[in-house]
């Protein structure tokens, strides 16, 4: 695939929007290179890849700042590798048409909600670090299984979880959710790459960007950003995740 000028900026806006709200770009990266010609193998590992650069470069931001709950974030990265070989192993014996389904419905309910309903956030000092713990490996296994499930990684279902369930500051949330993608990405990304040959032509000038948005992400987030701005962001993403499982399973399957 040819490199643009227009696809490396693509690639800048999409990681400053994505890692402000805790995620790295995969969501929509995977996709836009398939669109523009990519082999499935080679969108799925230039993504991660450039998912890891985006959510690393945040993740060091954020950490400067001490933004990222490490007492949560830590917990829920070992459930989390630990569940999702568990829903790889699900996906293949179950039918997986209305199971995604089901998710396309509960991703859109938890847009709204993120969308209309702010939620009565504690401060980190009320949370005994015991809870945040066993919430860590419980919410992590969730989204491992999840995430192995749908085949889609499980930091789309981190900020929502961690928002409502351990009532997490929003931006504490998205903060720690960077360091958390940045994990799975690389796992999935070594998993490519002993199968796939990699384009580094293009994946080395595109990190450059990934890297550059992501700084840019995370200081508008810690610095301008409220935490129902960065909610109804957020909510965005889960709707266009709800229209990617509905169409998987109407289109796809």
């Amino acid at each position: 695939m040819n490199i643009s000028v227009l696809l490396i900026a693509a690639v800048f806006f999409i990681s400053l929007l994505l890692t402000m709200v805790g995620l790295g770009g995969g969501l929509i990266f995977s996709p836009l290179f398939l669109v523009l010609g990519y082999a499935k193998a080679q969108a799925a590992s230039a993504s991660l890849f450039l998912n890891l650069v985006a959510a690393a470069s945040a993740a060091y931001a954020y950490s400067r700042k001490k933004m990222v709950d490490f007492t949560l974030a830590i917990p829920l990265i070992a459930a989390s590798s630990l569940a999702a070989p568990l829903g790889s192993f699900i996906n293949l014996r179950i039918e997986l048409k209305p199971f995604l389904i089901t998710m396309a419905v509960v991703m859109a309910l938890a847009g709204v909600r993120m969308l209309f309903f702010s939620p009565q956030e504690k401060k980190d000092a009320q949370i005994k670090p015991a809870q945040k713990i066993i919430g860590g490996v419980l919410i992590g296994g969730l989204i491992g299984l999840m995430g192995g499930m749908l085949g889609i990684g499980g930091g789309v279902f981190v900020v929502p979880l961690l928002i409502y369930v351990l009532k997490t500051p929003t931006k504490t949330a998205a903060a720690s959710s960077t360091f958390i993608v940045c994990f799975s990405s690389l796992t999935g990304f070594l998993g490519y790459t002993s199968r796939e040959s990699v384009d580094w032509w293009f994946i080395l000038p595109a990190a450059v960007a990934c890297f550059i948005g992501g700084q840019a992400g995370a200081r508008i987030m810690s610095s301008r950003l409220k935490g129902k701005t960065i909610r109804f962001l957020f909510s965005v993403v889960l709707f266009v995740l709800c229209l990617k499982l509905l169409h998987q399973a109407f289109f796809t399957l």
